[in-house]
């Protein structure tokens, strides 16, 4: 077994009403919301009309018209942050050796926006069954492969070693940065890039969750649609948005003296075999998956200070999640602070595992909890401490993040400060 250390040491977060680290990490701490009624095109017609948009300009961020054109809006946020993420780290990517440095990049729906406009163009509005493939873009074959956003991301910064897209769904921002670890604890690459992005508001997600009723038709009041372990919650709210993180060995990070985040000590994913959109209320898969990202990390469930929840909103996996929790960490459930960030930034599907890590280890960095936004009426079944409507001053210095995604997947990382777990 490798003795490597894998650490953070860049983070660059687009999200629903926080570009940048810094204004992310602002809302989250100040518990104010970023949902709203969909503005990208007219929502009417859908059973649910609210969403967690990101007011992203492009061209602000230093993308040409070309790359603008080229790159579908789920690729254009990984980009950004990818930016922001390698400045942050303060490592010179170029003076690495460029088949050392990888990518890994999650996502659930790859080119969801690109797609669906370029089929209303080609199909003349839907009007036409036999669709004209010459008023399509030249980059429309980028927009169907979800490996052209990873591909981005190392043309970006240069990197040739190992690059590709993990797609488990809304697990996919935890798995990319598991695998990525694994990278390098293998010794494949020395940095990997990874994280995960999705853009997936758009007339065709927001008709599929509509089919399913898994979405919120809380219209009437937006702000306060996304209500996780609530009592009246009734769905979730799509979202958008990217994370990316700058990984690198433990000692090598030391070596150069590199600010470092969190260590990742431990990760795994499971699935249920259920199934597609179903849980189980017992939890036992995802209780699974943490205890045994505890035990890779050498940390007792005692250990945990901070659970960041996947808390969607939706009853079945509020409650399914409660379950995991008693299951895996004893009666410590109990008493540690557990809260859904989904209550201010949305549910963005792939993307939001990284952007969940990114507010786990921005709690470590402030010693600050989150707040479960519109958390008023607990539901009786969901009775541990999830940090309602304020933040909270907490001792922050070990977190469990976890995902839960359709299909089944179930994935949980344990992340610590390295000095905690000398090994």
């Amino acid at each position: 077994m490798s003795t490597r250390r894998v650490v953070i040491t860049g983070v660059g977060v687009l999200a629903p009403g926080g570009i940048g680290v810094k204004n992310f990490w602002s809302l989250l701490s100040e518990g104010r919301t970023a949902t709203r009624r969909v503005s990208f095109f007219d929502p009417t017609p859908f059973r649910s009309q609210v969403a967690a948009e990101i007011d992203f300009d492009p061209e602000l961020f230093g993308l040409s018209p070309q790359e603008i054109r080229r790159m579908d809006r789920s690729a254009q946020l990984a980009v950004v942050a990818t930016a922001e993420a390698v400045a942050d780290s303060g490592l010179d990517i170029q003076t690495l050796d460029p088949y050392r440095v990888g990518v890994a990049l999650g996502s659930a729906v790859g080119a969801t926006m690109g797609l669906d406009q370029e089929y209303r163009v080609v199909s003349d509005g839907g009007r036409q069954d036999l669709v004209d493939h010459q008023y399509a873009v030249p980059h429309l074959y980028n927009y169907l492969v979800p490996s052209s956003s990873a591909a981005e991301v190392a043309w970006k910064v240069g990197a040739q070693g190992p690059t590709t897209v993990v797609s488990t769904g809304c697990t996919s921002g935890i798995d990319a940065v598991g695998y990525a670890v694994e990278v390098i604890r293998e010794g494949s690459a020395q940095v990997m890039i990874t994280g995960a992005t999705d853009a997936p508001i758009s007339p065709i997600t927001l008709a599929c969750f509509d089919a399913i009723k898994a979405t919120t038709p809380r219209n009437d009041d937006p702000e306060h649609a996304s209500r996780p372990f609530d009592g009246t919650r009734n769905g979730f709210v799509l979202g958008e948005g990217s994370a990316i993180f700058v990984l690198e060995e433990l000692d090598s990070a030391r070596r150069r003296g590199a600010h470092i985040y969190a260590e990742i000590a431990g990760y795994t994913s499971r699935c249920n075999a259920f199934h597609m959109t179903g849980l189980r209320p017992d939890g036992l898969e995802m209780a699974e998956a943490i205890s045994v990202a505890l035990d890779q990390a050498r940390i007792n469930a005692t250990d945990i200070d901070y659970i960041n929840a996947h808390g969607s909103g939706t009853k079945q996996n509020d409650r399914h999640e409660t379950a995991a929790f008693k299951l895996s960490l004893g009666e410590h459930a109990r008493h540690v602070p557990v809260s859904s960030i989904k209550s201010m930034v949305g549910h963005s599907l792939g993307a939001i595992g990284s952007i969940e890590i990114a507010a786990s280890v921005l709690a470590m960095a402030e010693n600050v909890v989150p707040p479960t936004a519109n958390l008023h009426t607990p539901d009786p079944e969901c009775d541990l401490d999830y940090v309602p409507l304020t933040a909270r001053d907490w001792p922050t210095d070990t977190v469990l993040t976890v995902g839960s995604g359709f299909g089944g997947f179930q994935s949980a990382m344990v992340l610590t400060r390295p000095e905690r777990r000398p090994l």
